[in-house]
């Protein structure tokens, strides 16, 4: 006697960097078991994800492909989620029920599916979060996606035991009522200001609490204060966890987080690295999400066939990333590179970057440069011509170039980057750290470990830039390229039998 497929939603917060691994679990998932997955997802990243989830599903699977049905909440803003949450919760009443769906961007109407046994939802979901277990209750098993560096949770979001903050909330209020000072200043000093603390989490090396926040970069209070001090509450009430790193990368770390997971008795699953595989379509279905792919294809092979294999250095801060404040600083960066007759790529897609006609017209007339708004970054990682990855650190980026096989040139702003950063330079040894661009008043303090303290003017990072382009172009870099190759060799295996990633998400569904 068969049995209904089983139903999953997905529903991750709107980074790319935190939507793409997700998305392309959601492909492994409908693969390795007969179930059906709601993926939920905003008007500005609708087509990007449809375009993205594509590039799992090669000629001959468009029944797996069929079990996943895409459907857009509706408009988003950077930074602004509260539209979002409320949707969320409208449409989580629909699915609880078992009705029928509209897709907000397609206007397409989907069937009724049978209640969602699980939901994988964003750590950063925070009201999303409480809507489920509000509305749902114990029915449905809530797992939280950390889509970041397993490191970096131990600090910001983890327990007193490893390093971390704790709960936060109950902090905030309990200083709230004994000085009668207001929630949201409590909030943001306990959560964001850093005091010289020395900060000790497993498996790195110790830093100070101000090293975490290396860039002076926006990002809105009120919202900050409304998701991060709840996250340790929030991943506590769930019943597991999916960290999206691959185990070979950081296995103390994912060790550790099973550990602490595992007093409670929930599971906390590794599966990561989380990348299409290669296939002809995933390549062209990457190059449909950027307007300049063939430009930049074209620019590739002719960087390849003039310059050599390896010779190209590929920059991009992601999605959202961008040195908002100093942007003096990437055409410092960049002015180093020219001098020294590097082929470039810079890739500037987060929504604060603004480049300069003279920029341009200096790009221009170098010859061996490019500027694109939004790039097809794996083409460009797997490109032979590639040779070095100058990026902020942020998780989806490093899993794609470890398994890529390309080396770093680290320029970390907050969040999981400046722990990325710092394992990528000091612990694996595959890459280098840039220090000279820090900026503003926790970012400008000595560092732990070596003692340095940034000077912060254009000159120390022209210095600095010229310095590790140096080495990396030379022996010291291709050592680092070939320790990676080990790494690489181990990542790229993880969704094989006897890879952590393919046991443990085996082990998910067998929950179901």
């Amino acid at each position: 006697m068969s049995t209904a497929p089983k139903h999953i939603v997905a529903f991750p917060y709107q980074a790319w960097g935190h939507a793409r691994p997700l998305i392309n679990l959601t492909a492994k998932l409908v693969k390795l078991r007969n179930i059906n997955v709601t993926l939920l997802t905003t008007n500005d990243f609708y087509d990007r994800a449809v375009s993205e989830l594509a590039r799992s599903f090669v000629p001959g699977e468009e029944e797996f492909a069929k079990r996943i049905r895409i459907v857009s909440l509706g408009d988003s803003q950077t930074f602004a989620f509260h539209r979002i949450d409320d949707s969320f919760k409208a449409t989580w009443e629909k699915i609880a029920a078992g009705e029928a769906l509209v897709c907000a961007k397609s206007a397409v109407q989907f069937d009724a599916l049978p209640p969602p046994q699980a939901a994988i939802v964003d750590f950063f979901a925070v009201k999303p979060i409480r809507a489920i277990q509000e509305i749902s209750g114990k029915s449905v098993k809530i797992y939280s996606w950390i889509p970041g560096s397993t490191y970096a949770v131990f600090y910001l979001f983890g327990p007193d035991k490893l390093g971390g903050r704790g709960d936060i909330i109950a902090k905030v209020e309990a200083e709230v009522k004994r000085t009668g000072r207001p929630f949201e200043e409590v909030a943001g000093e306990l959560a964001f200001i850093p005091k010289g603390e020395i900060v000790k989490v497993p498996a790195l090396p110790p830093m100070y609490d101000y090293e975490y926040y290396p860039q002076d970069f926006p990002v809105p209070m009120e919202l900050a204060i409304a998701i991060f001090p709840y996250v340790f509450q929030t991943m506590e009430s769930c019943d597991g966890a999916l960290l999206i790193t691959a185990e070979p990368y950081e296995p103390e770390a994912v060790a550790a987080v099973k550990s602490w997971y595992a007093e409670t008795g929930r599971p906390a699953y590794v599966c990561g690295p989380l990348l299409p595989p290669t296939s002809a379509t995933a390549t062209a279905k990457e190059k449909q999400q950027s307007t300049e792919a063939v430009e930049i294809q074209e620019f590739l092979d002719s960087t390849l066939k003039i310059s050599g294999e390896k010779s190209l250095l590929y920059i991009s801060f992601g999605s959202l990333f961008w040195p908002v404040k100093t942007p003096e600083q990437i055409w410092a960066f960049l002015d180093v590179v020219m001098e020294r007759g590097i082929p470039f790529i810079l890739s500037h897609a987060s929504p604060m970057a603004v480049v300069p006609d003279e920029i341009k017209e200096k790009v221009k007339a170098y010859g061996k440069g490019l500027l694109s708004p939004w790039s097809p970054q794996q083409t460009i990682l797997e490109h032979p011509a590639t040779g070095w990855f100058l990026a902020h650190g942020g998780h989806n980026g490093v899993t794609e170039a470890v398994c890529a096989g390309v080396p770093f040139i680290l320029w970390p702003f907050g969040g999981d980057q400046p722990m990325n950063a710092v394992h990528i330079s000091e612990q694996l040894k595959v890459g280098y750290e840039l220090i000279e661009v820090r900026t503003g008043p926790a970012g400008l303090h000595q560092i732990y470990r070596n003692g340095r303290t940034p000077k912060g003017t254009i000159e120390a990072l022209k210095e600095e830039a010229r310095d590790v382009l140096t080495k990396a172009y030379g022996p010291d870099g291709a050592e680092k390229r070939q320790r990676l190759a080990a790494l690489t060799h181990a990542a790229t295996r993880e969704w094989e039998e006897g890879g952590s990633a393919l046991r443990d998400v085996k082990a998910f569904l067998e929950k179901l």
